[in-house]
This record gives structure tokens, C-alpha cells and sequence, in this order.
């Protein structure tokens, strides 16, 4: 597959232009992959992807973080055609609405409520309405550069953001306990809550994992200041630990929000929290006509009760460490220096001396073309139904990566 075809992909991206602007929106437009990669996909299935003009890739974006047992898992699947069989969009929610909220609770460790919504924004603002409803306080502490979604007061852009949207932001630096500690006292008595990502994710940097000291420091200047602390596991929840990302470090937050893997690729997502916010959640009005959605529901369930009975973030982790070993012994062999960093299930690779992603573009068109898809500085995922035969298959594409970066030719 040297030569891709692109033909459907382009009539369908000169027909988007005339209606869509910019032909496409969000993160899909602003991701500025590179130019030979497609923007329209046909099907998916396990860890397999087929674009609209039948290329076959081995996905290592699993739909940007929702594909997590892969694409169209049996279960799964089985799961959400009984639901729509039964109705999905009524009057109200369905009895499985029951079902996956008790099985959220007992699956995580700090739950002792849920509510549900349909994107990872939905979670992250209603958390924050919640922290400032149960506070009547309104100061929100976020990481520089952190991304929680896109509305105003999260937004990475600021194109149609007021300074008011933001008027209550205060930031630190991730893994900084002396910038936390300068922006708790910064917002004094009127410290509504602090929100953290599971770990460091931003656009094109490096990854980083959270440091025991921040972890703990974050939970303590949340308890002393009587603010909720709120962990952002949208990209991360359910790939790192099934009963939370910081669980193994044995801090718990007051609120999290979860989406993209919840329900293996149907719309849902989910805010978890403490009982002592159980009042202001039940009082504040958040809402959404499709947010009792029963088929997304359903399949949550399934996805969830795959997750603890198949240990899906141990198989993916040991995956992921197979892919990571073997992209640095080959970038060593094509003297190519890189940088692996994040866990290896959700993996970044960047290359030194590369601002302009001119290196990274240049190794994923050249994998893309051996029919892997990698992205140069988003991170990126693995999924239960990815196998060792698919890794083997990335790190043979990932030798005519290397090649392109170094200049040097890999046979075909």
C-alpha cells in the first residue's frame, strides 16, 4: 500500500467545503494532521480501521480515545441493539440507567453517586457547576495549557471567548506544588475547586505523569481551603485504572469527570462524586434532551463489565510497552533520536529538534502508507482487541518511519 488512493476522500471533502466551514469543525480541523492522511473513514473493526477509499490501517487513534475494546465489540454491540430495539430517546431514562449507575459506583473507588451526560465538556462544566453550587464560592484552579473541553470558560481558543468567561480562572503548573500553593492562596476564601487531568496530555509536549507530591498536595490544599477536587479522567479514565487513574497513588478526588471510553464508542460520559456534594448535584440544573440516551447506556454497561472481568488496562499497558520498546530499539538503528513519554497504553512519541512536527509528519505519512496510523503530536491509544501481530506490523512500518526522518531507504 506505497501509493494511497484518495479519490473518494477528496470528492468528499470538496462537497464538505460548500457546507460545512472549513469543510470540517473542532478537533478534526485543528489537528492539522499530516496532508496525505484522510479525513473520511468507512468502517472499523477490533483495533482495524478502512477509510472511505478502503485503505486498512492499524489504529493507534482509536477514535481519538473511545475505542477501547475496539470497534464494533461483540458485547458490546449485542448490548446496545437490544436497548434500541427497546427504545433509546423516551420520555425518560430506561431501567438500564439503573443498572450502569450502580455498576459505576462499585466500580469507582471514590463514587458514591453518578450522573450522566454525552461528552467529555458536558462532565468537566458540570463538575465545576457543582464545586461552585455546593462552595457559593466561584474561583476554579486549572494546569496551564490543560485542555477540559470547549466552551468558554475552557476553551483552547479564545476566538468568541469573553475575558468574563474567564474572569474566575486561576492557573498553576502541572507537577508544581509551588504554583498550586501560589494560586490556592491566590484565590483565598473563594476557592470553588481544583481541577487536574489525570496526567499531563497537552498538545504536542511531552507527557507527564503525576508525581506522588503533587497528587497529594492537590487532595490536601482541596481539604484545607473545604474546595472539591476534581480529576478531568476524560482521555484517561478507564486505561490506566479501572477504579481510577490516581487510585494506585491512593488519592481519591470529590468529583471526576469521564467520557470517550465509557461506552466503547457511544456517546456518554459521566460525573462521579463524593455524598458531601450529593445535595448541590441533585439542586443544580444541567441538562440535556439526548443525555438519557438508553442505548449509550447499555452499551456502557457491557463495556464496563468487560473492562473488570478482562483487565483490559493490564493487556493494553503490556501492549503498549511492546510498542514502546520497539520504536526505541529501531530509532536507535536509524539514528533517530525520539522521546516516549505518558503511559505506554496512551503513548506520545515526538522527535528532538522537530518545533514544526516536520520529523513527526514525515514518520507518519511514511507508516500511514504501510497501513498504520499514528498521529505526530497528539497522543495516542491502544485497545483490548489490538494484538501482538499488530504491533509487530507498527514497528515494521514504523522502520520506513525512521528511514523517512533520516533520509534513507527501507525495502519495500
Amino acid at each position: 500500500m506505497s501509493a494511497l488512493v484518495r479519490a473518494q476522500d477528496a470528492a468528499l471533502r470538496a462537497r464538505a467545503e460548500k457546507v460545512v466551514p472549513s469543510g470540517m469543525w473542532g478537533h478534526l480541523h485543528a489537528a492539522k494532521l499530516p496532508e496525505a492522511y484522510p479525513q473520511f473513514f468507512s468502517r472499523g473493526e477490533g483495533g482495524i480501521l478502512w477509510d472511505v477509499d478502503g485503505n486498512r490501517y492499524v489504529d493507534f487513534m482509536c477514535s481519538w480515545g473511545p475505542n477501547l475494546l475496539g470497534h464494533h465489540h461483540p458485547e458490546v454491540e449485542e448490548a446496545a441493539e437490544r436497548q434500541r430495539r427497546l427504545g433509546d430517546c423516551l420520555n425518560g431514562p430506561a431501567e438500564v440507567m439503573v443498572e450502569l449507575a450502580e455498576l459505576v459506583v462499585d466500580t469507582i473507588a471514590h463514587a458514591d453517586w453518578t450522573l450522566f451526560q454525552k461528552n467529555g465538556t458536558d462532565a468537566t462544566t458540570t463538575c465545576v457547576t457543582i464545586a461552585r453550587a455546593a462552595t457559593g464560592r466561584r474561583k476554579i484552579l486549572v494546569a496551564k495549557g490543560a485542555y477540559h473541553g470547549a466552551v468558554p470558560w475552557c476553551s483552547p481558543s479564545l476566538l468568541g471567548v469573553t475575558a468574563e468567561d474567564r474572569a474566575h480562572l486561576l492557573y498553576y503548573v502541572y507537577n508544581d506544588v509551588e504554583t498550586l500553593e501560589a494560586a490556592v492562596g491566590e484565590a483565598g476564601d473563594d476557592l470553588a475547586a481544583i481541577v487536574v487531568s489525570a496526567y499531563r496530555h497537552d498538545l504536542g509536549f511531552d507527557q507527564e505523569l503525576p508525581t506522588q507530591e503533587f497528587a497529594k498536595a492537590a487532595r490536601r490544599l482541596a481539604d484545607a481551603k473545604g474546595a472539591a477536587l476534581i480529576i478531568d479522567e476524560v482521555r484517561a479514565g478507564f486505561r490506566l485504572h479501572a477504579a481510577g487513574s490516581w487510585e494506585p497513588m491512593g488519592v481519591r478526588p470529590d468529583l471526576a469527570a469521564w467520557s470517550k471510553a465509557i461506552a466503547n464508542g457511544y456517546a456518554l460520559s459521566a460525573v462521579t462524586g463524593s455524598d458531601w456534594l450529593r445535595k448541590a448535584a441533585s439542586q443544580v440544573f444541567v441538562t440535556g434532551s439526548f443525555w438519557a440516551g438508553a442505548v449509550a447506556m447499555a452499551a456502557a454497561v457491557a463495556t464496563l463489565k468487560v473492562v473488570k472481568r478482562d483487565g483490559v488496562p493490564e493487556r493494553i499497558a503490556r501492549l503498549g510497552q511492546m510498542l514502546r520498546d520497539g520504536l526505541e530499539t529501531r530509532s536507535r538503528q536509524f539514528g533517530v533520536s525520539i522521546r516516549q513519554t505518558g503511559p505506554a497504553q496512551m503513548p506520545t512519541v515526538l522527535f528532538d529538534g522537530d518545533a514544526d512536527f516536520s520529523k513527526g509528519s514525515a514518520f507518519c505519512n511514511a507508516t500511514l502508507s504501510k497501513g498504520v496510523y499514528f498521529h505526530p503530536k497528539h497522543n495516542m491509544f491502544l485497545c483490548a482487541a489490538h494484538t501482538e501481530a499488530d504491533i509487530a506490523m507498527a514497528l515494521e512500518a514504523a522502520e520506513h518511519g525512521f528511514a523517512a526522518v533520516a533520509g534513507l531507504n527501507v525495502p519495500a
